[in-house]
């Protein structure tokens, strides 16, 4: 287990591990829209993570993605996270033995930041927060604080991705 704290990113410590996979055990995290109608079974109204929880080297590692992890029972694996209650939650992994990468897109996320940051602002030049009304300066600060977010972790996911190729 090596621990690597990237000089672009200082505020995140990830952590980098390398093994044969086992006791993989695999679920899907399923949440339901509560205004979905009760006759319609689209996907639309459903939100799906694939979780994955195995041990490498005698850690414990989880993985929440919204596809399937391509991983079995004995394969090497490479794997860049974030330690959270002893477990490493990981944010993009190679599958050594099936040839496969993946991680989330970052780009997508900050392009949602940016989208969030673009309503900000729109709300900072409207009249009422101009005139100091609470409820515009509540949801102004409620927008930078998810557009930050976003940005935050997507800046983490291709902190984790570049040390997984480098």
């Amino acid at each position: 287990m090596s621990a690597v704290k990237p000089s672009q990113f200082p505020y995140a410590s990830l952590v980098t591990l390398s093994g044969m996979v086992g006791k993989l055990d695999n679920s899907v995290l399923e949440y339901v829209n509560p205004e979905k109608p009760t006759h319609d079974h689209s996907s639309v109204y459903y939100k799906r993570f694939f979780v994955s929880k195995f041990e490498l080297n005698e850690h414990l590692i989880e993985a929440q993605f919204s596809s399937p992890m391509a991983i079995q029972n004995g394969d090497v694996v490479r794997v860049v996270g974030q330690t959270k209650d002893r477990t490493l939650q990981v944010l993009a992994y190679i599958n050594e033995t099936q040839q496969t990468q993946h991680s989330e897109n970052w780009a997508v996320l900050i392009l949602g930041a940016i989208f969030f940051l673009a309503v900000a602002i729109g709300l900072l030049n409207s009249e009422l927060v101009l005139e100091g009304a609470v409820i515009p300066r509540l949801f102004l600060i409620g927008f930078c604080i998810v557009a930050l977010y976003m940005g935050y972790r997507a800046f983490l996911i291709r902190e984790a991705v570049k040390l997984l190729q480098g």
